[in-house]
């Protein structure tokens, strides 16, 4: 499935609408003059405040990102692919690994396509 290439400063919230930071790992290719994220790339949750009842603190903290590309590589690795803004082709995760839902993607170039 094509999609627009995921890059440092897109605009990503958690589940909960704590904010996701991208940091890639790769700093050759660019979009729109921001670092193309990888499947290395770090995707991470700050200051989520999901609680199971409980009350056992479930926050997310990583997002575990799915839609890859097949034939783009930046040094060997695949990208990371949006098809448009929206809920994110990815899974928020707690620190246990347990799943919390989609992100939501709010801002993101929309120039360059993959597949």
């Amino acid at each position: 499935m094509p999609g627009f290439f995921l890059h440092a400063s897109a605009v990503m919230t958690c589940t909960h609408f704590a904010p996701v930071r991208i940091v890639p790992t790769q700093t050759r290719v660019t979009v729109s003059s921001q670092f193309v994220a990888t499947a290395s790339s770090a995707l991470t949750v700050t200051g989520c405040p999901f609680t199971v009842p409980g009350p056992k603190p479930q926050p997310c903290v990583t997002v575990k990102w799915i839609l890859l590309s097949n034939r783009v590589l930046v040094n060997g690795e695949a990208v990371l692919l949006q098809a448009t803004p929206g809920t994110g082709a990815g899974i928020c995760q707690s620190s246990e690994q347990i799943p919390q839902g989609p992100p939501n993607v709010t801002t993101m170039q929309q120039r360059s396509l993959g597949g």
